[in-house]
Order: structure tokens, then sequence, then C-alpha cells
């Protein structure tokens, strides 16, 4: 499945720079996004730089996810293309 990273997690007072909220291509519903946690995320960057994680969660009810990384994301990441496996 493909998908893309839209924005890095954030509250009012923190950033979880480890975390992404990612959209995921086909899916629409949240019971859809629900199914999908647990699935492993691969972000490649540019520079064959892979980043492995994992879905932890759904994020809202139009079928988006939030993913955490093994390391904080830069962010030049935001609209790059992940591979959910």
């Amino acid at each position: 499945m493909k998908g893309a990273v839209i924005s890095i997690r954030r509250g009012l007072k923190r950033q979880y720079p480890n975390q992404a909220i990612l959209v995921i291509k086909g899916v629409n519903s949240f019971n859809e996004a629900c199914r999908l946690i647990g699935r492993k995320v691969i972000l490649t960057l540019n520079s064959n730089k892979r980043i492995i994680g994992k879905i932890i969660r759904a994020h809202g009810k139009k079928g988006k996810v939030i993913a955490r990384f093994r390391k904080p994301l830069p962010g030049q990441v935001i609209g790059t293309k992940v591979e959910i496996l």
C-alpha cells in the first residue's frame, strides 16, 4: 500500500518528532484505518535513507493514521511517500 506524510504529530505545547500523521491511498474511514494498526511503514528519503516505523493508531474519522518511527523525522519529510507492508 502507498501513502504520504502530511504532518508531524504535535500538540499545543509539545511536538512528537518521531511520530507522523499519514494519509493512505484507498483508506477513507476510521474502521479501515484501524485494520492497519501494527503494520510496518517504510519511509525512504531522497538520499536512499530508509526510516522504519509502525502504525500505532487511527487519527480522526477520515482514515488517517499515526505512525511511530525509530528516529526523529526531519522537517523535510512532509509530503514524502511511504510504503505500508
